[in-house]
């Protein structure tokens, strides 16, 4: 067997300094260049952060790696803003890549698509006839109609409509089904991808984290800190979060109230919504909403919070494991995301009913973690083995 192996890694998303997908692309790449060498062809948007985070940050690792950057040419993407027209740009984009690796003459032995985590948009590096990884891969469940009636109808309309064209595609996609033929593994963000895609061939469970802090113990925390991070869209649920907390408030003594708190860390997109939701339930005192922050930054707020409240709906919920790492138990809903990835030992899942009754439940949840302190330190120590036996990118 070959031992200096070369890899190649196509990664759309990646950049060291945001979370999410980008993140995970940076984290792959750099777990790969350990043990292998890689070549990570990604998009020319993605260079300046890569060469100042290298310039920064000097790794013995960076050695194995070369970045190529490709793009389309703009009269094939000056359609794109954002993530308007994302999945149609990255499924050209990455029909665009097989050319433009092969007039780079590369000598690689093993092709890996690393990202979008989407399941509906095949991948092409089989074309290459090398060995092939693909993934993550990840799909979001049909969010429960009674989620979705705090939102505008036009959402719920357009989640149907998405729902639906994903099951075409996995169904009629010629190109999708040669992806699956010829990934050789597959690493999947939930069960629900091998059940939808019908896999037979192993495949390899691959939320994670980047390893922020080994702790060897859980740090008691001063107050009772609950926080919540991700994009402000229906699928992330901060209304059930903000909803929640508001009746665990009002369930508290008045001496008790002063030492609560609630942090959203997010984008903008129903940033509104969520003010006047806080804003009528008179929680300015106990509800913080703040924009997206520097790594570092989002790393105190870990540090200093007590739960990780996240009854999120998407299919894998990459900030889970991540408060794991921190040793912070989450509170989540029992659904084919992150309820996959918390038991009773590390968080406490609630089940998705009625809206009225799943705020009920998650505010009651967090009555008794207030409440019952040795179970919190309990919960933090099981988040820690958790995140250290399931997520940890260096087990990995």
């Amino acid at each position: 067997m070959k031992t200096n192996q070369t890899i190649l890694a196509s990664c759309y998303a990646i950049n060291p300094y945001e979370g999410s997908q980008d993140e995970m692309g940076w984290n792959f790449v750099c777990q790969i260049a350990r043990f292998r060498k890689v070549i990570a062809v990604t998009r020319e948007n993605n260079r300046t952060s890569i060469e100042k985070y290298i310039a920064e940050h000097p790794d013995s690792i960076y050695r194995n790696i070369s970045f190529l950057y490709f793009d389309l040419p703009h009269w094939m993407r000056f359609w794109k803003k954002g993530r308007r027209g994302a999945l149609l740009y990255y499924y050209l984009w990455q029909k665009g890549i097989v050319s433009f690796i092969k007039k780079q003459k590369l000598e690689f032995d093993i092709t890996h698509n690393v990202n979008f985590h989407d399941d509906r948009t095949p991948s092409f590096l089989w074309k290459f006839h090398k060995p092939m990884v693909w993934g993550p891969v990840e799909p979001h469940s049909l969010i429960p109609e009674q989620y979705l009636n705090m939102y505008s109808k036009t959402y719920f309309l357009q989640d149907r409509f998405m729902w639906m064209m994903k099951n075409l595609f996995r169904k009629f996609s010629c190109s999708l089904k040669k992806t699956v033929k010829h990934s050789e593994n597959t690493w999947y963000l939930n069960t629900v991808v091998p059940e939808k895609l019908e896999f037979t061939e192993d495949l390899y469970p691959s939320a994670n984290a980047e390893d922020f802090k080994q702790h060897l113990e859980v740090n008691p925390k001063s107050g009772f800190t609950a926080i919540s991070v991700g994009r402000f869209v229906p699928l992330k649920a901060f209304d059930l979060t903000i909803r929640s907390f508001i009746g665990f408030i009002n369930y508290l003594p008045e001496k008790d109230k002063a030492q609560c708190r609630l942090i959203l860390v997010g984008t903008v997109k129903q940033k509104a919504l969520y003010e006047n939701l806080i804003r009528q339930n008179g929680m300015n005192d106990f509800i913080e909403i703040i924009d997206w922050i520097e790594r570092k930054e989002l790393i105190k707020l870990y540090e200093s919070a007590s739960v990780f409240l996240f009854p999120s709906h998407e299919g894998a919920g990459m900030v889970v494991p991540e408060a794991l790492s921190f040793g912070l138990p989450v509170i989540s809903l029992q659904n084919d995301g992150s309820g996959k990835f918390i038991n009773n030992s590390c968080g406490v899942l609630v089940p998705q009913q009625n809206y009225k009754k799943t705020i009920e439940e998650l505010s009651l949840t967090l009555v008794r973690l207030f409440l019952d302190q040795p179970l919190r330190k309990k919960l933090s120590l099981g988040a820690r083995k958790q995140y250290v036996e399931k997520f940890s990118l260096n087990k990995k």
